[in-house]
């Protein structure tokens, strides 16, 4: 049976520290839930679980924060929840898991979502000590430093990763201004601030809400000289930088996934649907490079080559990746097709929802092009990556 996209959205994301850090992590995706339904006029009791992406399961998205999304956006306690771990492609699992649940004919109607307040919950907050048994097999490093091995070994240079980020930031603002986000963002209502009231009568409460509806991270004043000016983040004598890799955000994003009895029985209309996904375990030292090969799996699975594909959506966790794959998979010539509206460098990278945001953004462009195929794929730390095809109906 076949796994229907029936629609995806996301918030606005927020730079750290930004508009959206006023907000808590199961209350950012319970608006992005709500937001998700309410347009297609459907009850939210028809949907039978909800899969939420989260890489830092602690404090504020612990207690297993995709149910207490589901909670805080007041959908009936019928409809359950849980969250899904596969650091930065957490939220393309959820993808999958909804997809596998739903073509399996186990589930009818799935939303897979993702969030991640990295501004709240600090990243690595939910990390330990790693095991003496891995670290005797493996040298476990910083992504950082395996976005360096990365530029070392395919022979990337400073100069070629600075112009992938500055073309990163001037095609998010370009999309920004040409409305291209406008239908896949869910603008977030923040909370309402309270204001010191008279003495023994409370807190007054500002009365007009304060609404986001714009990505804020991206950088429109940057330039090759800015970032040519940033020292190395992780090697003295490397070239990786802050600028060149992707921005620490806060963010939600959710997809809902329909069997074609849900069509049916809703009266939805689909936009697409999930045709393969690929998974890849890599060297953990190198640890980044596993796209090329999700993506292989991913298209072998589903019987196509990379030129039925139109554009590619590949998470841009450092620049380093995103050309590291383009190499191997020799899109050089194809760079319009990847990336076309900014991604992780630009617009930021909310670990947990940033795979349910490729999917909102390549659907959107799928769209707008009128094209059939798509792709979204991530790295994934310690040496994993996964990826998704997408057929537009």
């Amino acid at each position: 049976m076949d796994a229907y996209l029936v629609d995806a959205r996301r918030s606005p994301i927020g730079r750290r520290n930004g508009t959206l850090s006023g907000i808590r992590a199961d209350e950012l995706a319970a608006q992005v839930l709500n937001g998700l339904v309410a347009p297609l006029d459907l009850d939210p009791a028809a949907v039978e679980d909800v899969q939420m992406g989260c890489v830092t399961q602690v404090g504020e998205q612990g207690w297993n924060v995709g149910r207490m999304a589901v909670l805080a956006a007041g959908w009936p306690v019928e409809v359950s929840a849980t969250t899904v771990d596969r650091q930065c492609g957490s939220s393309m699992q959820a993808c999958f898991n909804a997809a596998a649940a739903v073509a399996s004919g186990q589930l009818d109607l799935v939303v897979a979502a993702g969030v991640e307040s990295m501004s709240r919950v600090p990243m690595g907050s939910n990390g330990g000590s790693i095991s003496p048994r891995v670290a005797e097999r493996h040298e476990i490093v910083m992504q950082g430093t395996s976005a360096e091995l990365l530029a070392r070994e395919w022979n990337l240079t400073r100069e070629a990763l600075d112009a992938y980020a500055f073309e990163s930031h001037r095609r998010a603002a370009a999309a920004i201004d040409a409305g291209r986000f406008e239908r896949e963002i869910v603008p977030i209502e923040l909370p309402d601030p309270p204001r010191t009231g008279e003495p023994g009568r409370g807190a007054a409460r500002v009365a007009a809400p304060v609404v986001v509806a714009v990505d804020e991270a991206v950088r429109r004043d940057t330039s090759l000289e800015a970032l040519a000016a940033l020292p190395p983040a992780f090697d003295p004598a490397g070239v990786v930088t802050a600028g060149n890799s992707s921005q620490i955000v806060d963010g939600a994003a959710a997809v809902l996934v329909a069997s074609e009895r849900a069509l049916r029985r809703h009266d939805l209309e689909p936009r697409a649907r999930f045709v393969s996904f690929g998974l890849a375990g890599v060297d953990p030292t190198r640890m980044l490079h596993g796209n090329p090969r999700a993506i292989g799996n991913a298209l072998d699975r589903a019987g196509l080559a990379l030129d039925d594909v139109t554009v590619f959506e590949i998470n841009e966790a450092f620049a380093s990746v995103v050309l590291q794959t383009v190499a191997d998979l020799e899109l050089r010539e194809r760079m319009e097709d990847v990336n076309p509206n900014g991604g992780g460098i630009s617009l930021g990278h909310p670990l947990g929802a940033t795979g349910a945001r490729l999917t909102a953004s390549l659907l959107d462009e799928l769209d707008r092009r009128r094209a059939r195929y798509g792709v979204a794929s991530m790295c994934v730390g310690f040496g994993m990556a996964i990826a998704g095809v997408v057929e537009l109906l």
